[in-house]
């Protein structure tokens, strides 16, 4: 559960700290107090996008952070270790993310920086939030066949058929490839076979390309390495008076230098073994000039071969390596479309094969579907009426289809509100308030195979009457029994079911607006419900109102296990 929730600068908001408790935590406030800064702020954690106008006026960012109090963190542990941030320990995970009006934002897990999208993977495993828009998502078939799907816990057998579609998706486009019009895959073949040709034939290697270079840099300088080379092995040993005369000379001087000074010696055996380095390096010298020598046939050779290899890369890739594997693929692709018949015919028998075991798949998986969508109906219909559509009938109609990314059925849900009526399409016939239970009595069915820990609905009873309303706060605290719930209503019916608390205020000080949370005690949130029933102008019948509700709530009011 989220134990700890802090706000700083987002919208009204300039510092507040928020205290959750385990269950039902419902949020009250006047209009435009500012109740949904909570929303925003749990949803920028959760990785949602960052508007920069939620940073509050004259501030140069906003930010929020959570602490999160959670039993089983294994699943969690293995996100967090796979993107490099912190494990919890003890239990404890704490998200904190920064927005700037200018520059990037941060987001920290528990100390490590991360990317907006670790986020997002922590968030679907903690965290769902149904805000007031959401029930459209109801009338989608594709999130129908999602919730029919969770609550039957089929989600291997889709993989299944998914990696199954997924095959035949690429076969068929293998196929397509190698059934296009004639004349343009005879005109794919000419060019590969022009391409491979010509690659094939000039026998590119790797390494030659710098062999080639230094080859041609000597070459290309042959006459001025001669020249060079020559005044250098002069100098050293053969015009002169070269070094080696004049190393000569120095040593017949150290001879006669010897027997008069002790250290002569020494220095003389030194000497010797300069003059021994000048003559050997004088003949490394000539020996490697000897192999250089001018050859023009050579170097035109070389500067045709060179040029081959720059418009190669030009055409094919900017290094040999690239050209080379180039070579590879537009030969295996030359090799496929001049076999195509005989691939066609090992494509379509592959696709025989898959479409067999996809058939197979989509049957397994639609037979499951369909218990799984009756099971769910039955449980549907009882939490409907429970929440005051006594006469509401809801069930899943399927109908077989075409391969599609998620299965050969297209399903949707079926409801009558009313006794004597046909069930029709949900999308056609549900008003907004039957809409909203219809909602409710999903999650609710939902929430008992969900491991999502933290369930937030913002304003899930709008269009609903009084005794709805009454109804609707008994099912949430009946869901929060096994999940931490928070819950922004109007409804003072709704509010007296919260194990917890929460009224948002806004105030005006010195001349700025400001919106704050705070958890109520006891006689506060008898005048916080007293508001809600009747305004400002609390009177004590009012007040007395709240006291009986909130007493009668809390005999009938479920508490979370621990």
């Amino acid at each position: 559960m989220i134990s700890v929730l802090r706000i700083k600068n987002l919208a009204l908001a300039d510092n507040t700290t928020v205290e959750l408790g385990a269950g039902l935590n419902v949020i009250t406030g006047e209009t435009g107090a500012g109740k949904s800064m909570l929303i925003g702020a749990l949803g920028l954690l959760l990785g949602n996008r960052a508007d920069k106008g939620m940073i509050r006026t004259g501030e140069e960012a906003c930010g929020a952070e959570a602490v999160f109090s959670l039993k089983d963190t294994d699943a969690l542990n293995d996100v967090l270790v796979e993107c490099g941030a912190e494990p919890c320990v003890d239990g404890e995970l704490v998200i904190r993310r920064v927005v700037r009006a200018e520059g990037a934002g941060q987001n920290w897990v528990n100390g490590s920086p991360v990317a907006l999208q670790v986020l997002k993977r922590i968030g679907d495993l903690l965290v769902d939030i149904h805000g007031p828009h959401d029930h459209q998502s109801l009338l989608v078939p594709e999130s129908q066949q999602d919730i029919v799907d969770s609550y039957g816990h089929l989600w291997k057998e889709r993989e299944a058929y998914e990696l199954l579609y997924d095959r035949l998706r690429e076969t068929d486009r293998r196929i397509e490839e190698l059934s296009g019009d004639e004349r343009e895959l005879t005109s794919q073949i000419d060019n590969l076979a022009y391409r491979v040709k010509e690659i094939r034939d000039a026998e590119l290697r790797e390494e030659e390309e710098e062999d080639l270079q230094q080859e041609h840099m000597l070459l290309g300088h042959a006459q001025r390495i001669q020249e060079l080379g020559g005044e250098i092995i002069g100098a050293l040993t053969e015009q002169g008076p070269s070094a080696f005369d004049q190393l000569a000379a120095a040593r017949q001087a150290l001879h006669h230098l010897e027997p008069i000074l002790p250290e002569a010696s020494d220095w003389l055996n030194e000497l010797d073994a300069i003059i021994r380095q000048t003559q050997e390096l004088s003949l490394i010298m000539n020996r490697r000039l000897s192999d250089i020598e001018h050859n023009p046939e050579r170097l035109a050779w070389l500067d045709e071969r060179l040029a081959l290899y720059q418009r190669l890369k030009r055409k094919y890739g900017p290094t040999v390596a690239e050209v080379l594997e180039t070579y590879r693929t537009d030969g295996e692709r030359l090799e496929l479309l001049e076999s195509r018949g005989e691939q066609l015919a090992l494509l379509e028998k592959e696709r025989e094969e898959i479409m067999k075991r996809l058939r197979a798949a989509a049957a397994t998986l639609t037979k499951n579907r369909k218990t799984s969508g009756a099971k769910m109906s039955k449980t549907i219909e009882k939490e409907l009426q429970a929440l005051g559509l006594k006469h509401g009938a809801f069930s899943v109609r399927f109908e077989p289809a075409e391969p599609r990314p998620s299965g050969m059925d297209l399903l949707e849900f079926e409801f009558a509100p009313n006794a004597g009526e046909q069930k029709q399409a949900l999308r056609l016939i549900a008003s907004s308030g039957e809409m909203s239970r219809v909602m409710l009595a999903i999650k609710t069915v939902l929430a008992a195979h969900d491991r999502i820990p933290v369930l937030v609905f913002d304003e899930i009873d709008s269009n609903v009457g009084g005794e709805t309303a009454k109804a609707v706060g008994s099912k949430l605290a009946e869901v929060a029994v096994n999940h931490q719930v928070l819950c922004i209503t109007h409804f003072p019916q709704v509010a007296v079911f919260g194990a917890h608390h929460l009224a948002v205020e806004k105030v005006e000080r010195e001349g700025r607006t400001y919106s704050s949370a705070r958890k109520l005690n006891e006689e506060d949130r008898v005048e916080e419900i007293a508001r809600m029933l009747g305004g400002r102008d609390l009177t004590s019948m009012t007040l007395d109102h709240a006291r009986e509700m909130l007493s009668t709530a809390a005999t009938r009011r479920l508490f979370p296990l621990d």
